[in-house]
């Protein structure tokens, strides 16, 4: 993958040549590949920190494209703060009516030109003992594909170069997931949850 590590003098305009240089100030690289379509998903994990959401700011100003991310409503109405969120691609989800979400989201992804949608899958910085299985019924629905990005805190590496089509054999498909992210931790790797659909799951776990 370290020929996908970016540099300044590869970046076409001085915005992300200076968002790449400030990942790079703090000790970071970034690995990033050309999105495989005008459409799909950025699956982002471990997500342990409050320090995630600056990381990704930079790595969405350093390739100086549209992403979108959802976040609960009540943030949105937040003076100032919520129109900011707006701005840089934020997209308020009502979370108390979740039936037809996937379909809705599906229909406005295909409906748009170019629309990458990120998400967090476990959804807390703190432990879940599983993923959310929205983004895998999301991608399936949508027919699109998936970015695996990754925060790997120990080697200070922003990975985006990784790019999975889905099968539907959520078994394959998940392990093929794991072996991606296998060895990159999060800044704190204890909250951390194991890669797996919360529907799969035959056992709760403490």
């Amino acid at each position: 993958m370290t020929n996908y590590r970016l540099a300044p003098a590869d970046l076409p305009t001085l915005k992300q040549r200076l968002a790449l240089r400030i990942l790079h100030l703090f000790g970071w690289k970034m690995l990033y590949r050309d999105l495989p379509g005008p459409r799909g998903i950025l699956v982002t994990y471990p997500h342990t920190s409050n320090w995630d959401f600056m990381l990704g700011l930079a790595a969405k100003f350093t390739t100086d494209l549209p992403f979108r991310w959802l976040a609960k409503e009540s943030l949105f109405r937040i003076p100032v703060l919520g129109k900011w969120f707006h701005a840089i691609g934020g997209q308020p989800v009502d979370r108390g009516a979740a039936t037809g979400m996937i379909s809705a989201q599906a229909r406005r992804m295909n409906d748009a030109p170019w629309y990458w949608l990120c998400i967090t899958p476990e959804g807390t910085r703190g432990y879940r003992p599983y993923w959310k299985s929205g983004f895998y019924h999301l991608a399936l629905e949508a027919k699109v594909p998936l970015c695996l990005v990754y925060l790997d805190y120990p080697n200070r590496t922003l990975g985006m170069a990784d790019h999975l089509w889905l099968t539907g054999d959520q078994e394959k498909d998940m392990a093929a997931i794991r072996a991606v992210y296998a060895g990159h931790l999060g800044k704190h790797p204890e909250n951390a949850a194991p890669i797996e659909l919360s529907e799969r799951r035959e056992h709760p776990r403490a």
